[in-house]
């Protein structure tokens, strides 16, 4: 492989460009550019040749045309020993050029911050692409660079092997090269899909920006990543981890679980806490500070707590901090924490501190993604509330606090797995039934939770007895109704819509529960 003997450096992103073209001018490379990019060169003294002085074409059309030209991408896709491909370079006076350098006009992010059609359209980058994908597929020669971040790493190959790069660098950054202007076309149909209102588009792409290799995936035979996509939604993919150890795939997913449940309640309004095991809350709660539902929240299951994940829809103080570390927590997940709770944090070097900077909105509209073999299911994110349309069905109409309690129980079960059924008092979580096949067995297994967690705190009388009950869909049969009833809840809330509707309402004012009817359901599988 001879030597790199011209470079072609056309950036949006401007990071470390004079240092790598320094370094490449030190193995007397020549310096092709373009626009603000041979501005900025000049500028640092380095002698860079303009695109026209090659193609004889000026630049036009503000930009939008100066290096489709077939000296340019003749230069980058002519097979070296090729005869034919050599001749052609000879006759036309088309240079080889055998090191391209391109990051792409910021589409994602002039799209994600909700400028107008107009702007979005101007950022589409065409020439760029087509420089990346040319050099990319020609990557037995040339070295195609669209990372910042490859800067170094192409030097210090060039030093070591005569002012070359071998051929398995090449490949890989042909490869990254590949998947970027892949990633850059399917943020481009995403968005236009969506600004014309077509929600099944013939092909979508799924795409994301790589945060960290993980350790393992859900288990330790299994290899895991963790991709940012170009969603601009605070939560996982917008924390700063403070400290504590490396964050699992399980982390990860148990903090993005426990995030957009506290998500659901305004922070203006109430402190809220969630504490998630394997996805599922063990115990949730609002109150008037962190501290308050934090041992609200764990008082629903104190066992299963340990080893969870908490998350706060306020910003983590002090006083809150000193309560969570008084038993082992893998994670913590906040807006933001006060300087004195990070210090109290510090004190448990393994816990992780995760700061997402805001909270989600649990309105906003958005996608979830589910792989099954061969493909992928899409739906619209389940952004639904308990308040839409709410109806009273039984004889008996719940108290204000009644009503207050079945609005955050149904808001617990929407993330609770199905089938759930989610006791609370209080604003508080006394009992929580989860992913059991029978809706009777988790209203069952529920309460059982609560007493269970009665004799842990040394209690006489259940957590459940006058709680409130909410279910995350329907009750086929008046059975899981009546097992809430025994159970000493008072009122109900589910979707209705059974065939036997009428039965499981005439079973509640049988029991004297009042029962409500959401006409939305929340299964979460």
């Amino acid at each position: 492989m001879q030597k790199i003997a011209r470079a072609l450096l056309s950036v949006s992103d401007k990071t470390g460009l004079v240092e790598f073209a320094r370094g490449l001018s030190a193995h007397n490379v020549e310096l092709i550019s373009t626009g603000g990019t041979a501005k900025l060169l000049r500028e640092a003294g380095l002698k860079v040749i303009d695109v026209a002085e090659i193609t004889q074409v000026p630049e036009m059309m503000d930009g939008r045309v100066k290096t489709l030209h077939p000296k340019i991408h003749g230069g980058l896709l002519a097979v070296r020993g090729n005869e034919e491909h050599e001749r052609a370079l000879r006759d036309h006076a088309i240079p080889q050029i055998d090191l391209v350098a391109v990051n792409l006009y910021p589409f994602e992010s002039t799209a994600g911050s909700g400028a107008d059609f107009a702007a979005c359209i101007e950022t589409i980058d065409i020439g760029g692409p087509a420089l990346i994908r040319a050099g990319a597929k020609n990557h037995a020669s040339v070295t195609v660079i669209v990372d910042p971040a490859d800067y170094l790493r192409v030097l210090d190959e060039m030093e070591k092997n005569g002012g070359t790069t071998t051929p398995e660098l090449r490949k890989e950054l042909a490869a990254k090269a590949f998947a970027r202007t892949g990633a850059y076309d399917a943020a481009i149909g995403s968005w236009l899909a969506e600004t014309i209102g077509d929600r099944t588009p013939a092909w979508r792409v799924v795409a994301g920006t790589l945060v960290d290799a993980l350790r393992y995936g859900e288990n330790p035979h299994q290899w895991g990543a963790f991709y940012r996509t170009s969603e601009s939604r605070f939560g996982v993919a917008t924390a700063v981890q403070v400290q504590g150890k490396e964050l699992s795939y399980n982390n990860l997913n148990d903090a993005d679980a426990a995030y957009e449940l506290v998500a659901e309640f305004d922070p203006g309004a109430a402190a809220a806490v969630a504490i998630i095991k394997h996805a599922n809350p063990c115990g949730v709660a609002i109150a008037a500070t962190l501290k308050e539902a934090y041992a609200k929240a764990l008082a629903c299951d104190a066992e299963s707590a340990f080893g969870g994940v908490i998350a706060l829809n306020r910003g983590l103080d002090a006083d809150a901090a000193r309560e969570i570390v008084e038993i082992f927590t893998e994670v913590i997940i906040a807006p933001d924490a006060s300087d004195e709770a990070k210090a109290i944090i510090a004190g448990k070097k393994n816990l992780r501190l995760l700061l997402a900077g805001g909270l989600p909105d649990p309105k906003a509209p958005g996608l979830t993604f589910r792989s099954l073999s061969g493909g992928f299911l899409v739906q619209a994110r389940d952004n639904g509330v308990a308040e839409a349309d709410l109806r009273i069905v039984t004889r008996r109409t719940p108290t204000a606090a009644e009503l207050a309690d079945l609005i955050f129980a149904f808001t617990v079960a929407k993330h609770v797995k199905s089938n759930a059924i989610v006791y609370a008092k209080d604003g508080a979580t006394v009992g929580i039934g989860a992913g059991q096949m029978s809706r009777v067995d988790s209203a069952r297994m529920a309460a059982w939770k609560g007493e269970q967690a009665a004799k842990a705190a040394g209690l006489k009388t259940r957590l459940t007895e006058r709680s409130v009950a909410a279910s995350d869909a329907f009750f086929p049969f008046p059975d899981a109704l009546q097992a809430i009833a025994a159970a000493g809840a008072t009122a109900v809330i589910q979707p209705g819509g059974a065939m036997r509707d009428a039965e499981v309402i005439a079973a509640a004012d049988e029991a004297g529960l009042a029962m409500v009817f959401t006409g939305m359901r929340h299964f979460r599988h």
